[in-house]
């Protein structure tokens, strides 16, 4: 999650919200991908962390399916998030802070409760969850007194 965190901090530092993601092989505790938020910057609405960090493991590992890894983000995945999530058969998430208003996985629709999901990965949450919350607070925050 410390990987994530700097992360986070390296996409408030471009502008961008402070969300960060890693992709972690947790049989060798090897780092496969991070990802960080972009979509300002990328003009890419779908440049979130967790696409950012899935789509570098994939395209490091020749493969869509990342089956066994775990990916650690720093706030709860959103909906479009968590189906990638699921469509990549990420064996475990781990995340940071709840998202009570864009959150999909312990808020909102649950995504992975559904019965049309096809894939569920074991989630933990609230792993440095108050680093997480207080960095996106903070942020918002330095904008509110900008604008």
């Amino acid at each position: 999650m410390r990987i994530a965190l700097q992360a986070a901090q390296d996409a408030a530092a471009r502008g961008e919200t402070p969300v960060g993601a890693v992709v972690v092989d947790p049989a060798t505790e090897e780092v496969i991908a991070i990802g960080s938020n972009g979509p300002i910057g990328s003009h890419d609405p779908t440049a979130h962390a967790e696409i950012v960090a899935l789509r570098e493991a994939a395209r490091k590992l020749g493969n869509y399916r990342l089956t066994g890894l775990t990916l650690v983000v720093t706030l709860e995945p959103c909906a479009m998030c968590a189906g990638a999530i699921s469509h990549a058969r990420v064996g475990r998430l781990v995340f940071g802070a709840d998202d009570a208003k864009g959150g999909a996985v312990i808020h909102g629709p649950k995504f992975f409760d559904q019965p049309t999901c096809h894939w569920r990965p074991e989630v933990t949450g609230g792993v440095l969850a108050l680093e997480s919350a207080e960095l996106l607070r903070g942020f918002f925050r330095a904008r509110r007194r900008k604008s």
